[in-house]
């Protein structure tokens, strides 16, 4: 069985509600940060927001995230103001790699149809 309506419209909810919090930061390397998605437990109180990372190194991630880290509290009391609920999901950031996955399979189905092409 899949998630409930409810989880679902959480999960959108927070998708809007989450940039809105980031471009208020003062910080450069947080408010520029695009969320890709976010996933919500089972039950609601936990959710997982992806970031887009394809314009940041290593380094710079590893920042973003510690920076992230010290906001939520700021990032999740955003929320909760803007959504008018009663308490909001515990938020853990992390980047998205899905984009650099699907890109890998790219290349290996075109390397797999030049090679039949070649036989």
């Amino acid at each position: 069985m899949g998630k409930s309506i409810k989880v679902q419209r959480k999960e959108s909810v927070l998708k809007e509600v989450i940039p809105e919090a980031l471009s208020q930061m003062n910080d450069n390397r947080i408010n520029s940060l695009s969320v890709v998605d976010v996933v919500c437990s089972r039950d609601g109180s936990d959710a997982k927001v992806y970031l887009e990372k394809s314009y940041l190194n290593k380094d710079e991630q590893k920042q973003s995230l510690k920076q992230l880290k010290q906001a939520r509290g700021y990032i999740q009391n955003y929320c909760l103001k803007a959504t008018g609920w009663f308490k909001v999901p515990n938020l853990t950031f992390t980047f998205d790699s899905l984009l650099e996955h699907e890109n890998k399979m790219e290349e290996l189905f075109e390397k797999i149809k030049a090679k039949n092409e070649t036989e």
